[in-house]
């Protein structure tokens, strides 16, 4: 048997695979959780527009 002498392509790929795991992942969540996450802002985001009305009628 003949040892592998460049096994830096193999390292590479596998570099390559595991960040395209870690893609699929992210896309995933993202897709799960998106509408949740822009509820949160756009609460969030209501809350700060009522006190700076009220703060403004002051």
């Amino acid at each position: 048997m003949r040892p592998v002498l460049n096994e830096k392509g193999q390292g590479l790929v596998e570099y390559a695979l595991i960040l395209v795991m870690i893609a699929i992942v992210v896309f995933v969540v993202l897709a799960l959780l998106g509408p949740q996450v822009g509820n949160l802002f756009t609460d969030v985001n209501s809350e700060i527009e009522d006190i700076s009305f009220l703060l403004g009628a002051m």
